[in-house]
């Protein structure tokens, strides 16, 4: 079985190294990919990269059938919001994804605040606004801290918490009018501000029914102790242990199932990857947000704990038969610590050799590449903010969080960086 994985970071990579473990397939070919994929080396299995970007879907579509590929697999938000799924479908391509009309979950936060509103799915109090100067006289009454969000996709990052009027003010301004985000700013939803712990749970759909993989939780903010700016994520663990059995019961009834068959209700058939953000606050678990794919970096602690083989998982999604399998997930724990470039999220340089790949295994030490690039001399050297995502399984948490810890000293490349606080919250736990 020939399959083309769509992407070009960490999640991605991860994807590829769970395909790869599957015995069904004996080529993977990643488009754009990037070095640690085009370097990946497992005993059958042919791996490549194709130079194509993730949003050139007629070229996408003509690869895929000039090469005869049996199964697509896109990672990516921003081709699965602009109707990738829907290009490939049209040719008679076999697609794991979303469809545009689906993806909008994602792609639009005042759809799927709207969402919840209409179908009673447990979320923060919002308002909508196209208008910066009704959202600044909102404002006037609202109660501080307050979130503002892009609408559109913003790389993660279009979310920002304001704890004075003053601040609420400046981001109305950077979000509609200084166009921060670009066009992801020209609507924007304002909500209430939510206490308690986040969790992200993944789960996979078929349209019609739902299964939930293991817990996770990230950390978006780039320095220690939660400071600085958002970014794409500085590192996540698996499992949660704050996702506790009362969650997960709560969840089930409140909010995975109904969120699947309100889309079906709104005629907007959900396949693929849904990830819940969850706020557990002292009125129970409520939505942050929805994602329509694997989240980045959840993808590095969760898929290599996953015992199924994805390619069985992903076909039942597409062809409406999720509920005749089983999700199973190793009884262990997984930490992944982000090495960035210094100065990201804002400004950072490039270039830089990488070395110390030579103690990851792929079975408990893992090394996800997300901006890594090939020099014309070979060597695999920095090309983006968020370079490198070292995962490494444990027992538990704690020896999991040490493991992966250490496996960062095993790297080294200049301007390094990362957060040393990935994961303290277990010992809160």
């Amino acid at each position: 079985m020939k399959v083309l994985v769509i992407g070009s970071g960490g999640r991605e990579h991860a994807i590829c190294q769970a395909v790869a473990k599957s015995s069904r397939v004996d080529e993977i070919i990643c488009a754009p990919g990037n070095a640690g994929i085009a370097t990946m080396q497992v005993e059958g299995k042919k791996i490549s990269c194709e130079p194509i970007g993730a949003m050139e879907f007629d070229k996408l579509v003509a690869f895929a059938k000039a090469n005869s590929v049996d199964f697509t697999i896109v990672g990516m938000d921003d081709p699965l919001v602009g109707g990738i799924v829907d290009a490939f479908e049209a040719e008679g391509l076999k697609v794991f994804g979303p469809r545009k009309n689906a993806a909008i979950l994602e792609g639009s936060k005042a759809f799927s605040k709207d969402l919840m509103k209409k179908y009673g799915i447990p979320t923060a109090a919002y308002e909508n606004f196209d208008d910066p100067e009704k959202a600044l006289a909102y404002l006037e009454t609202a109660k501080m801290p307050i979130v503002l969000k892009a609408d559109g996709l913003a790389l993660g990052k279009g979310v920002l918490i304001c704890n004075t009027l003053e601040e609420a003010k400046a981001g109305v301004k950077e979000i509609m009018e200084d166009k921060k985000f670009g066009d992801a700013g020209n609507h924007m939803v304002i909500e209430e501000f939510m206490t308690g712990r986040e969790v992200s749970v993944l789960s996979f759909v078929d349209g019609k029914s739902i299964q939930i993989m293991s817990s996770a939780q990230d950390h978006k903010r780039a320095g220690d102790g939660d400071t600085g700016l958002n970014t794409g994520g500085m590192g996540t663990f698996s499992p949660s242990p704050f996702y506790t059995a009362e969650v997960d019961a709560f969840c089930k009834e409140h909010i995975y199932q109904k969120t699947v068959d309100a889309m079906a209700a709104e005629g907007r058939e959900f396949k693929g990857v849904i990830f819940f953000g969850l706020m557990l606050t002292e009125d129970g678990p409520k939505v942050l947000e929805y994602n329509a794919r694997f989240g980045d970096p959840e993808a590095q602690v969760v898929l290599p704990r996953m015992k199924n083989d994805i390619i069985d998982v992903m076909e039942a999604c597409v062809d409406g038969k999720l509920d005749s399998l089983k999700l199973e997930f190793e009884d262990n724990a997984a930490v992944c610590v982000v090495l960035a470039s210094e100065g990201y999220p804002v400004s950072y340089q490039k270039g830089f050799a990488i070395t110390g790949f030579e103690k990851f295994d792929n079975e408990n030490f893992f090394c996800f590449h997300a901006g890594t690039a090939l020099n014309e001399a070979g060597e695999i050297v920095t090309n983006g903010g968020r370079v490198l995502g070292v995962t490494a399984k444990g027992a538990d948490l704690v020896s999991a969080r040490a493991k992966a810890y250490e496996a960062t000293e095993w790297i080294d490349f200049a301007n390094k960086y990362m957060r040393h606080d990935i994961g303290k919250a277990i010992d809160e736990a």
